[in-house]
């Protein structure tokens, strides 16, 4: 799916196309978070995993309610640049032999996931507060919070996973 769809005629239209993307981009995470926490080896960074992958079907479910209430389909379109960030993790995964190393990878391709939500889910709340969508600004802001505190938690993480990975060379 092309960023933008064409066609958009205004901030709603735009609004909904980008909620599609989003359902996307968590659906793929749902089904990327497994590989990553069977990839990991250290236990925080397979725990922190397992609960982002708890949250993230929560955003798929809140995503579906949203859309829901748009009067429109969830029908969502492959997200490209999300597809792009996991195949880079998937390469990760694959190519990193040292495990601290691999697990260093991990949660940099986690952070870049991360960062790519917050960014969208940022945008989005903003639009639905103009829109006039409190119940669905809401929801989008209490996803927003889960991503930074994954993205925070990740951070922390690293702060002994990325030594360990320097000692591997």
């Amino acid at each position: 799916m092309a960023i933008f769809s064409a066609n958009l005629e205004d901030l709603r239209e735009l609004y909904v196309d980008q909620l599609r993307h989003l359902y996307s981009v968590e659906t793929q995470l749902t089904e990327a978070l497994p590989k990553m926490a069977e990839a990991a080896t250290d236990t925080q960074l397979k725990q922190a995993f397992t609960t982002h992958l708890q949250e993230t079907r929560q955003h798929v479910v809140r995503l579906e309610k949203i859309l829901g209430k748009t009067g429109q389909s969830v029908d969502a379109k492959k997200s490209k640049g999300m597809a792009t960030l996991i195949t880079e993790g998937e390469e990760i995964i694959k190519n990193a032999k040292d495990h601290a190393v691999r697990d260093a990878g991990l949660i940099l391709a986690a952070q870049r996931a991360e960062h790519y939500e917050m960014a969208s889910y940022g945008a989005l709340r903003n639009w639905a507060q103009i829109l006039g969508e409190d119940q669905a600004a809401q929801m989008l802001d209490e996803t927003l919070r889960e991503e930074g505190h994954a993205d925070h938690l990740l951070t922390e993480i690293s702060m002994s996973a990325n030594p360990r990975a320097h000692k591997a060379a």
